[in-house]
């Protein structure tokens, strides 16, 4: 096994800081002038006649948050930019919360959306830890807004989208922004000392692993405003960028991550519990890989499959693989079983071999089945988020958020 590639190794670990810090170079030409983030293209310029959207804002506050904590020279004004644009010009004045985004001309993009405001919490909770200044001011006012709008109590889960003003609930409700949710909520609770959000975590949990092991460890992503599966949801529109038809294996890959950081934080001292949970995500995690890892001949993960697993559109997106590098270091950590290791080493290797931009530095977002680089659903690198955690997560306190598991190794 090339060393480069095998978790735990030197050579691993110096490959990982190159990536990052790469990564974090190829990103600084984010902000505009008001702080709120530019696509990105794919040497890293800027998309001015993009929309400057909250969740991408978000994403990269949260990153250079982390970089500033990592003492990366200019994270912390690039931290600042975010911050001030998620503060000011993407905040809601009138009616609170945060809009989706402005177009390039300024102009207000519709609703309110969960996906965005649970990222508005996990952008607060890092710049917190990285002593931003403001971030304590918004991570406040985020909770505030989420827990009024979009945290629904009897039902343990968050809805999904108002309209701009919050005076009409749409009727969708769904998983991607549930899982975000998570995140933010763990993010929140290691931040603030505040276990409330670790608990609602936990809500959400056990409602997707109930849905997950009722559908042969394959997650609905879709449901109804009373939280029936709608399975045959965007089936004319199969590859819809945040709603897509069937099963999403990078999200089983996700959730088992975030099943076990949260397991781990709320049952480190009850083995049987913590090991029920570990055995849901390990399910997640390997259906997944058998469903879409692979599945033509050539590597990569497909971004979606039908309810029996068979791949429905065998594009590969660079997130996927991503948050298959971090789970599998994760359950090996957790494990110990080598079939994690193995797993990750074959991933690193794809990823130098067929998703590391050597020209332009950065992640290609998205390649089709033969691992040609495209663009029809991600063109250009919009952000580094997934790209960025990959580079960390494998390397840090699994129980622990990331921004506080930097936080706590830089102590």
């Amino acid at each position: 096994m090339n060393k480069k590639y095998q978790l735990n190794s030197k050579e691993n670990k110096d490959f990982q800081k190159f990536l990052r810090d790469e990564l974090l170079s190829f990103g600084k030409r984010f902000p505009s002038e008001s702080g709120s983030s530019y696509y990105l293209g794919d040497d890293g310029t800027p998309w001015t006649d993009r929309p400057r959207e909250t969740w991408i804002t978000c994403r990269m506050a949260h990153v250079y948050s982390i970089g500033k904590m990592l003492g990366v020279d200019g994270c912390g004004e690039l931290a600042e930019a975010a911050i001030k644009g998620i503060s000011e010009e993407l905040y809601d004045k009138k009616s609170s919360g945060w809009y989706a985004g402005l177009t390039a001309n300024g102009d207000i993009l519709p609703d309110k959306q969960c996906y965005a405001h649970a990222f508005v919490i996990l952008a607060g909770t890092s710049a917190y830890l990285a002593d931003v200044n403001g971030a304590k001011e918004l991570i406040d006012k985020a909770l505030k807004v989420y827990d009024e709008k979009f945290w629904d109590e009897k039902e343990g889960l968050a809805v999904d989208t108002w309209n701009t003003d919050f005076t009409e609930l749409s009727s969708y409700r769904g998983l991607n922004a549930n899982m975000h949710t998570v995140e933010a909520f763990l993010a929140a609770a290691d931040a603030l000392s505040d276990d409330k959000y670790r608990v609602r975590a936990g809500r959400i949990i056990d409602r997707v692993i109930s849905w997950a092991k009722d559908n042969n460890w394959r997650i609905p992503e879709h449901f109804t405003s009373d939280w029936t599966a709608d399975l045959e949801c965007n089936i004319d529109n199969k590859a819809d960028q945040f709603k897509p038809y069937g099963a999403t294996p990078g999200h089983g890959i996700e959730w088992a991550r975030l099943i076990t950081q949260w397991a781990i934080s709320t049952y480190k001292d009850d083995n049987s519990s913590l090991q029920s949970y570990i055995d849901a995500a390990v399910n997640l995690y390997n259906t997944a890989i058998s469903d879409a890892w692979n599945r033509n001949g050539e590597p990569g993960i497909a971004y979606t499959t039908d309810w029996e697993g068979v791949p429905v559109v065998t594009d590969r997106m660079h997130w996927t693989l991503a948050e298959a590098i971090n789970t599998s270091a994760v359950l090996y950590n957790v494990t110990e079983d080598i079939k994690f290791s193995n797993d990750y080493a074959m991933f690193m290797e794809y990823l130098d071999t067929c998703v590391h931009d050597k020209t332009n530095g950065s992640w290609f977002h998205q390649l089709d089945e033969h691992n040609n680089v495209i663009g029809t659903v991600w063109p250009g690198k919009s952000d580094l988020y997934h790209a960025f955690q990959s580079t960390l997560i494998p390397y840090n306190d699994v129980s622990v958020s990331i921004a506080k598991a930097v936080k706590n190794q830089i102590k």
